[in-house]
């Protein structure tokens, strides 16, 4: 079977480390990425040995700039069979216009709404709804965080209501135009995004929102309080956890209590990028009272979404039919373990 010829419209955040995993996949091709400047991050793409493409009008930039490109960002249309935007939120219309055009199949971020595509993505919640789309999305890290762990506990005991209040990051690492910031910023337009964006894949959960953003740029922290239909146990919720997919269980007893401490882990376990895509839940700080179930999670915002989207593309071009198969290659590509 031919592989996937698969573009990255955009080599930032997300960009550069979807590049990494597709390139890793034994099903696709990487044929390029796209950079509006020449700066540091178009160089390093070269250095990795992918092809670089850029729009019309940044050409003479490039060239100015002695940067190899291999072509405009319409070159690289023609020579795949999907797209993988991850271009800066609210330019989704024009792009989207640009690959109908083109007739490639694109899948976009969370930072676009889900009437972009009419079709939003998890791996384990509802891979086949983007079975052969032209377009879908993936959702947001937090989004993704919160599919990772309530799906499958709704699964085995049925949310009757959720109830999350996101710590949000101020900005990403490598970021210096919103930061640093010394003070707590509630997001007041109530209920946050999440909630909604949660429902655009699971309709039928009752999930209401908060968010707060803190001075780091490490990772995102949920607080879940989730009425269940029935009472369990606490040990019933963790062992649902245990088997659910890019879930990892720490421990504050191990010496895991902060996130600065889960992002030490990912550098230990030699991650590409020290990338943590796994959703991080405190086992010690997992409790059930009765039919209410609360617990905290870690949710690494440069990296989560990662595995979805390598998912997305198989499911979009038709390459792997069973969900668990495909979640299981990704894992094995990327390093994903249980250990």
């Amino acid at each position: 079977m031919a592989k996937i010829r698969v573009g990255v419209n955009g080599y930032g955040t997300i960009g550069k480390r979807v590049a990494t995993a597709v390139a890793a996949q034994d099903d696709m091709e990487l044929v390029g990425v796209t950079k509006t400047r020449p700066n540091f991050e178009a160089l390093s793409a070269l250095k990795k040995g992918y092809d670089l493409y850029v729009p019309e009008e940044s050409v003479q930039a490039f060239n100015d700039a002695g940067v190899k490109i291999s072509g405009t960002i319409k070159d690289m249309y023609k020579k795949v069979d999907i797209v993988v935007d991850c271009t800066p939120g609210n330019v989704g219309e024009m792009y989207k216009a640009q690959y109908q055009e083109a007739g490639v199949k694109a899948i976009f971020q969370g930072g676009e709404d889900h009437s972009l595509t009419g079709i939003s993505f998890n791996s384990t919640a509802n891979y086949s709804e983007s079975w052969g789309a032209q377009l879908s999305r993936v959702v947001s890290c937090n989004t993704t965080g919160l599919l990772r762990t309530l799906n499958p506990i709704d699964k085995a005991f049925k949310i009757e209501h959720a109830f999350v209040t996101i710590v949000r990051r101020a900005a990403d690492p490598g970021d210096s135009k919103n930061g640093p910031i010394n003070g707590l910023e509630p997001s007041v337009k109530l209920p946050t995004h999440h909630g909604p964006d949660v429902q655009s894949i699971m309709p039928w959960l009752d999930i209401n929102t908060m968010a707060v953003k803190a001075s780091t740029t490490l990772m995102h922290l949920h607080t879940v309080v989730a009425q269940l239909s029935k009472e369990v146990t606490t040990e019933e919720v963790l062992s649902v956890l245990r088997e659910a997919p890019r879930v990892r269980l720490v421990s504050s007893k191990g010496g895991i209590k902060t996130t600065a401490q889960v992002m030490e882990l990912a550098r230990d376990l030699g991650r590409d990028r020290s990338d943590m895509y796994e959703i991080v839940v405190w086992e010690d700080g997992v409790k059930v009272v009765g039919n209410t179930l609360y617990f905290y999670q870690g949710v690494h915002q440069e990296s989560d979404v990662i595995p979805e989207n390598i998912d997305c593309i198989r499911a979009m071009c038709k390459a792997e039919p069973d969900a668990a198969k495909s979640v299981e290659k990704t894992n094995r590509s990327l390093g994903i373990t249980k250990d």
